[in-house]
């Protein structure tokens, strides 16, 4: 791992991962990438883990593209998917929780729904804002959101753009457990423990078929949503929102 990503074995069969860039806010910096992916393949290398918790630290779950990283889409010189690192989760042969004790923005709130499971804090803010900067989403955003939360809350997500908090979320139906920021990974753990009671063999096995179409699907969405990127973030105007709106 690297300073900003780290794993720590909770218990014998339990491992988790947390995301801890507190300069930069887990916005997906390089390092925070590499990190991210370099977890995930230690986690592979272990065969008697059973469960992953992925969480953040404080009030930061994942915040999703740096500024820097951005403009660098903007001006061409690197595209979303050149480290692989947004389905980490969704490529993990064991079962993934998505423990959201902070803010999911952007792509980190994608990241997160590409877990098996995944619990909220009413408290924080989540959102999928990349049509607020003015170009339309990547990530496999534009499959995974509406595939996990419904096309109404899913369409309203990526097309509006707009905050919402946990408890905002829970009110309009989010299929997935909400609660007190300070018991998301209590409750997290408890899910986990839950997890490790099953065989490893089945849960890999189960996982595996749960996930084959997501998985077979994912491809074809990440070369539409790069023509898509080709058409919209290379306008002036996204590089005006950028440098005005970016941390707002």
């Amino acid at each position: 791992m690297n300073e900003l990503v780290y794993l720590t074995e909770i218990e014998p069969e339990i491992v988790q991962i947390t995301m801890e860039d507190r300069v930069y806010k887990n916005t997906y910096t390089h390092e925070f990438m590499v990190g991210l992916v370099g977890a995930f393949e230690k986690i592979k290398q272990n065969k008697k883990y059973k469960v992953v918790i992925l969480t953040g630290y404080d009030t930061y779950f994942a915040s999703g593209g740096s500024k820097d990283g951005l403009l660098a889409i903007h001006e061409g010189k690197t595209k979303f998917n050149d480290i692989n690192f947004y389905s980490v989760a969704l490529d993990c042969e064991i079962p993934v929780i998505a423990a959201m004790q902070g803010h999911g923005i952007g792509g980190g709130f994608v990241m997160g729904m590409f877990a098996d499971f995944v619990v909220l804090g009413r408290e924080n803010v989540y959102t999928t804002n990349f049509m607020k900067y003015g170009f339309t989403p990547g990530m496999g955003a534009t499959y995974i959101i509406t595939k996990k939360l419904g096309i109404p809350l899913g369409h309203d997500m990526l097309l509006n753009a707009q905050n919402f908090r946990g408890a905002d979320l829970e009110k309009r139906g989010f299929p997935f457990p909400v609660y007190p920021r300070n018991q998301v990974l209590e409750k997290s753990l408890e899910l986990a423990q839950q997890l490790a009671e099953k065989p490893r063999v089945s849960l890999v096995i189960l996982k595996k078929h749960l996930v084959e179409e997501i998985k077979k699907d994912l491809p074809a969405v990440i070369e539409k949503e790069l023509v898509m990127h080709s058409k919209t973030i290379h306008e002036d105007e996204v590089k005006e929102r950028i440098n005005s709106l970016f941390g707002n």
